[in-house]
């Protein structure tokens, strides 16, 4: 069984505060140990449910080369291979290859939500609202579209209550998910410690991969329609001669194609 474990900062059990997720901040180290043991419990869950290939994609955008690239690799579990990319979505090869299930770890609500901490889309700076096929979605609906191109279900979800929610309203009742911690605000949570989340994450893990069928590959549908509301007017007149883009209004913009995966190519990647 070949697993990927996809993961994300801001939905960590113990993080809450942006010090915690940013590179050069005093905390940042800290969050990065916590980061790293919460994927490690994936990783053991998935072993001991059968994987024989766990590869680790970071998708946490700290900044200051440590994008792409936030866990302490000297303290990963043995048993995983892991992937620092260029950019967000640039890496697809283990997709590619066949991939039998995803675990998303850390993952945080959508840009706008009240409980979700440290609540964002992509760029916290530029984007507010995005939508597939009229249907809005957040990092995890992203990540999911990524992994259903290739016919890989999402069968775990992790992070706050918020981000549990959000995955399973787009994922459907199938989903596993491990809640470590319920968002009181952006920056306030009520938490697990982390210890108590780990072991709840390893045992999610190991659950949710002994029924690969509780989940369908997620696909927004065909042909597909990505829109995005930005918070400037900067980005949208950047795409503005980009072959399948237009612009819907001074914010906005929507790429359409026959599949998702095109449709984000040809907006995301140009930007």
């Amino acid at each position: 069984m070949r697993v990927h474990v996809i993961s994300d900062m801001e939905g960590v059990g113990g993080i809450v505060k942006p010090e915690q997720t940013n590179a050069g901040k005093p905390m940042f180290e800290e969050g990065r140990k916590l980061y790293t043991q919460e994927i490690n419990a994936a990783v053991r869950g998935a072993k001991a449910a059968g994987a024989t290939e766990i590869v680790v994609m970071d998708c946490h955008g700290a900044g200051e080369g440590f994008t792409f690239n936030s866990l302490v690799a000297e303290d990963l579990d043995p048993a995983c291979e892991f992937v620092v990319q260029e950019e967000w979505a640039g890496y697809t090869e283990f997709l590619e290859q066949g991939c039998d299930a995803a675990l998303f770890v850390g993952m945080h609500a959508m840009a706008g939500t009240r409980d979700g901490v440290l609540n964002h889309t992509v760029s916290g700076v530029d984007w507010h609202n995005l939508w597939f096929n009229g249907t809005l979605v957040g990092e995890t609906g992203i990540n999911a579209a990524l992994c259903g191109t290739w016919g890989c279900p999402v069968v775990l979800v992790t992070g706050d209550d918020a981000a549990c929610r959000e995955a399973t309203e787009l994922l459907g009742a199938g989903l596993t998910t491990v809640c470590v911690k319920q968002g009181l605000g952006g920056r306030s949570a009520r938490m697990l410690t982390p210890a108590r989340a780990r072991d709840l994450i390893e045992e999610g893990a190991r659950n949710a991969l002994s029924n690969l069928s509780a989940v369908e590959p997620y696909d927004p549908g065909k042909p597909c329609e990505v829109k995005v509301e930005y918070k400037s007017t900067g980005p949208p007149q950047r795409l503005r001669f980009q072959f399948g883009v237009e612009l819907l209004d001074d914010r906005t913009i929507v790429s359409r194609a026959d599949d998702w995966w095109t449709a984000w190519k040809q907006f995301f990647f140009a930007a």
